[in-house]
């Protein structure tokens, strides 16, 4: 937050103190934990067991790939098929997020409303003449997302990446100090969203 406006300092912290005493209250009134400590513990332990998902998924599916500036990015299609990856199926990774953010990210990034389901299989589309909108159907056979956003950008020349966990991991361990410690700070490339 360093070199940051003040209001936007100030909306940063209210926001973070508001998510914590939200857990803190929904903890103590709805879950019945009887103590302040046990609340407080449980939140800790929340937060340390899913941190460790969390980072995976920022790192092994960003790190490494290409930025670009804030002022000259170019469109969203090429900032998402340069700089997002997809990794395969993790049972720990999938049940703790969901399978679209681990095997489906590029596919996240594409589309941020698709949800979990639909992004590995989607029910035909149809147009219903007596309504205003296409109503999904979820007929067999059903079309799948990944291989059409696979194709559509290999069609365009556009790359469509995948890496293995043992890859991004090896990555990781071998370009550490230049990916991690002399990195500019994240807010340099993209900016405070």
């Amino acid at each position: 937050l360093r070199g940051q406006p003040a209001a936007s300092v100030l909306r940063t912290v209210l926001m973070v103190s508001l998510g914590l005493y939200s857990h803190y209250w929904l903890l103590i009134h709805v879950s019945g934990f009887q103590s302040p400590t046990s609340a407080l513990f449980c939140m800790l332990v929340c937060r340390a067991m899913f941190s460790v998902p969390y980072i995976h998924v920022n790192i092994f599916q960003h790190i490494g790939l290409d930025m670009f500036s804030p002022t000259r990015r170019p469109k969203r299609i090429y900032q998402m098929s340069h700089g997002v990856l997809n990794l395969p199926r993790n049972l720990l990774l999938d049940w703790t997020f969901g399978h679209s953010l681990i095997n489906c990210h590029v596919e996240h990034h594409l589309f941020p409303l698709l949800s979990d389901h639909m992004c590995l299989k989607v029910g035909r589309i149809r147009r219903d003449p007596l309504a205003f909108t296409s109503t999904l159907l979820s007929l067999s056979p059903p079309l799948q997302v990944k291989p059409i956003v696979s194709r559509f950008l290999t069609e365009k020349q556009l790359p469509y990446l995948e890496d293995s966990y043992l890859s991004r991991l090896q990555t990781f361990f071998h370009k550490y100090q230049e990916l991690m410690v002399l990195a500019p700070p994240i807010t340099e490339l993209v900016g405070v969203q």
